[in-house]
């Protein structure tokens, strides 16, 4: 299991490949939205919502929150 800190940088590595990503290609919705099977951000929007779940989860628990999902 990946620390609450390497998932904070797996989190800005994502957010610079994204805009890299849209500076080079330009964004359309559906680049986002949907994707499709062998887009560059094919799984972004799930993996970055994990990561970031995951991150507040430990944070809550850091601080012994009571906050579920």
């Amino acid at each position: 299991m990946s620390t609450k800190a390497e998932l904070i940088q797996d989190l800005l590595q994502m957010q610079r490949d994204f805009i890299k990503f849209e500076h080079e290609n330009g964004m359309h919705p559906d680049d986002y939205y949907n994707p499709g099977a062998g887009h560059p951000l094919e799984t972004y929007k799930n993996d970055f919502v994990d990561k970031a779940i995951q991150v507040l989860d430990m944070a809550h628990d850091e601080k012994d929150s009571s906050w579920k999902r």
